[in-house]
């Protein structure tokens, strides 16, 4: 009998100090999205491309500029075409090419792009439509929110500055 209490202690306190006692409802459990930008992907058998962390800032000017990066994993390039955001077509400059693993950055020190749409007409904290169109994989269409000019955002502005680029 001692044995058989021994192996039931040790097995409920094996269940309980591994976490698996705290059910479906567990914290750790609930995956929670780390970043305000919304991802997305095209996957088909030719083609692998990635949205992530794409979001659009509200300029005091009340344009809008889309943040995110964009990549393509797949072995055949591909190119951003354009960029709508609500129906409004964005302008944008530098690298629009997709190479493999070479990543399409928009906003930040690293960026090698900019998207603007010059009037926006929604105002932060309201979600927007964005539709990327790519020349071989399509369109891929995406909800996501807009934030103001501020915290992680107080630097971006609509002005249309060069931007590094390596490939067009």
């Amino acid at each position: 009998m001692p044995r058989i209490g021994i192996a039931l202690l040790t097995f409920t306190l094996a269940v309980l100090l591994s976490a698996c006692g705290a059910g479906l409802n567990a914290e750790t459990r609930q995956i929670k999205q780390v970043t305000d930008g919304v991802e997305g992907a095209i996957s088909t058998d030719q083609y692998e491309i990635k949205v992530r962390n794409l979001l659009v800032v509200e300029t005091a000017e009340k344009a809008g500029v889309i943040v995110g990066t964009i990549v393509n994993t797949a072995d055949t390039d591909d190119a951003l075409l354009g960029l709508a955001v609500n129906a409004q077509v964005a302008t944008i400059t530098g690298t629009t090419t997709l190479a493999k693993n070479t990543p399409v950055i928009f906003e930040g020190e690293s960026a090698n792009a900019k998207a603007v749409i010059p009037f926006l007409e929604v105002v932060a904290g309201q979600n927007v439509t964005i539709t990327l169109f790519f020349a071989r994989a399509g369109e891929l269409t995406l909800n996501a929110v807009v934030r103001d000019q501020r915290d992680d955002y107080a630097g971006i502005s609509a002005q249309m500055q060069a931007v590094t680029t390596s490939n067009n």
